[in-house]
């Protein structure tokens, strides 16, 4: 098991299935940032809480929403153009970078966060992930269940 949040999340998101359920799961709302913090959490045996959810959210919703949506949205608005314009395409990649970075600084802020939350040997596994999709969970089940079922295996 990795001890930090970066490294887990890299290894769990190329588990085959994951990056779709991830996309899927952001096509209808969902901080996907969020959603890797609560498998990892899930993972340490950290007890899922409504309280610990929010606060989850909370740090992790306006970062995303005032740095990590903007950059993604440009990157996405540029595809098409860039495959075009090889200059576009070059500033498309440097975006892309900047995108993975401000997942990776926002993953770093949710580590800091959650790293002192202990495991009391109740898990509550599926709360974590129900609780961090929020409306996306109920628009899509089948990605939720990609992401249990991986979690559980890993």
């Amino acid at each position: 098991m990795h001890a930090d949040l970066w490294s887990f999340t890299l290894d769990f998101y190329a588990k085959p299935g994951i990056e779709e359920a991830c996309l899927s799961l952001q096509a209808n709302g969902a901080n996907v940032c969020s959603l890797l913090c609560g498998v990892w959490l899930m993972h340490r045996d950290v007890p899922c809480t409504p309280q610990r959810a929010q606060q989850i959210g909370q740090l992790a919703t306006p970062w995303h929403d005032e740095v990590v949506r903007p950059l993604r949205e440009l990157r996405t608005q540029w595809r098409g153009a860039a495959q075009q314009d090889p200059v576009l395409g070059s500033f498309r990649a440097r975006v892309k970078a900047l995108e993975l970075e401000a997942e990776h600084e926002l993953l770093t802020r949710l580590q800091a966060q959650t790293q002192d939350w202990s495991a009391t040997g109740v898990t509550g596994r599926e709360d974590w992930l129900t609780l961090l999709a929020g409306e996306a969970a109920s628009k899509n089940h089948d990605a939720l269940h990609v992401l249990r079922v991986a979690a559980n295996q890993a």
